[in-house]
């Protein structure tokens, strides 16, 4: 039985190696070897899979256009849970790509329940973190961004309610506007190449939020006039609902091809060159043209006590406003990976995978890989105990939101743009 996942909780259990299987999503191993550098978060097993990236490696190895878009709901101050993908984003722009965030206010509106003056508070707070981070890009709400509501319209045209009820679990009780805001994250996944022409676009997201993916790639398939495919030794493009202008179109556009109903052949030619000019047909006749999205999944940063880091658990997170005092008596109340007696923690050494502390350095605050090697190590080996090892993690911890928030007032022109 596949494994069902809500994107909307707060706190579930998600089998990961079931979700690769159930779904197939790849290893983000199979596609790293294209990158030019591998980051700290794919080298430290946070980023744990993909879909399609081998698309996006190529283009960062060879300079190609791509696009990185990725959303935040606004129901509630952002915290160090959401900064993965955060960082995620801007290292992806900063390798050349074309930035995208959206401020998912509709969903939370729908959703959460949320005020539109909340979402506006709480999405300025989202934009302010991204700045201070170095993120440049496009940016927008979706309730203001008309270009991407009749796009949630095109793309409603393509899901049917049984689709929903089967990928979301959605009932007779579901609101109507639950059911809209998913079309409108389809169509933020999809806007960049609506904005910028047809590219391939990766989505760095949490592992919950596979369903989706997996939507819009079915409705960006959908949405395409044409399937190109090898077939007995020729280029084939097979119509899926292309008008005739369309149809003819591909065929003047490749001499030497023949046109049966339907379908035209065309005999030697690459079927990179083939897709291409399609596509650039397709939207001369009023199509989309889109590359079906890529994704990278990410695991959840654990919450202080345990669990999922949530924003609806005040104790479970981290804020980037958090006072001293407040982050101190967090960090040094958190759960560890510790033994239950100094004596056995000295004989029998910690255990990192499990401690919160610990992932906080793995995650964010032990950038350079030999210091966070070395608190692996003394942890493990007994020579370190958790209160000392807290006490360091909260001046690290500290420090980087000192850091962090300084960047914040320093780019804060920057939110209202």
């Amino acid at each position: 039985m596949q494994q069902g996942i809500n994107p909307w909780a707060s706190s579930q259990t998600v089998d990961v190696e079931k979700l690769f299987s159930d779904f197939g999503i790849e290893p983000i191993g199979t596609a790293t070897s294209g990158l030019p550098e591998v980051p700290s978060f794919m080298r430290r097993g946070i980023v744990v899979g993909h879909r399609d990236y081998g698309r996006i490696a190529d283009a960062i190895r060879t300079g190609s256009p791509f696009n990185v878009m990725t959303g935040f709901m606004p129901s509630g101050h952002p915290h160090l849970g959401h900064l993965m993908v955060m960082k995620e984003v801007v290292w992806h722009v900063q390798q050349g790509g074309r930035g995208y965030i959206g401020v998912a206010d509709r969903e939370a509106h729908a959703v959460r329940g949320m005020s539109w003056t909340q979402c506006k508070e709480y999405g300025r707070e989202y934009l302010a973190c991204l700045y201070a981070l170095g993120y440049e890009g496009t940016t927008y709400y979706q309730s203001e961004n008309t270009r991407l509501k009749d796009l949630a319209f095109e793309a409603a045209t393509k899901i049917n309610f049984s689709e929903l009820q089967a990928i979301y679990g959605f009932t007779q009780d579901t609101a109507l506007a639950h059911a809209m805001s998913v079309a409108t994250q389809v169509a933020d996944i999809l806007f960049p190449q609506l904005d910028c022409g047809p590219s391939p676009t990766v989505v760095p997201v949490g592992i919950d939020q596979d369903p989706h993916i997996r939507l819009t790639r079915d409705v960006a398939y959908k949405l395409r006039m044409f399937l190109v495919e090898r077939r007995d030794g020729c280029i084939s493009v097979r119509s899926k609902n292309a008008p005739e202008a369309a149809i003819e179109a591909v065929h003047r556009a490749f001499p030497g091809s023949k046109k049966y109903e339907g379908h035209v052949d065309i005999p030697g030619a690459s079927c990179e060159a083939v897709e291409e000019r399609v596509r650039a047909i397709e939207i001369e006749q009023g199509g989309f043209g889109f590359v079906l999205p890529s994704a990278t999944y990410h695991t959840f940063m654990p919450g202080l006590q345990g669990g999922k880091m949530s924003s609806s658990v005040p104790e479970s997170f981290i804020s980037f406003w958090e006072t001293e005092k407040d982050l101190k008596k967090k960090v040094m109340a958190s759960l560890t990976g510790g033994r239950m007696t100094l004596e056995e923690q000295k004989k029998l050494g910690g255990e990192p995978e499990k401690c919160s502390v610990y992932l906080l350095n793995l995650f964010h605050m032990a950038p350079d890989d030999g210091e966070l090697a070395e608190i692996c190590r003394k942890c493990r080996a007994g020579e370190m105990m958790c209160g000392t090892c807290k006490k360091e993690t909260f001046e690290r911890t500290k420090e980087y939101l000192k850091d962090l928030r300084e960047k914040m007032d320093e780019t804060a022109h920057l939110v209202d743009v």
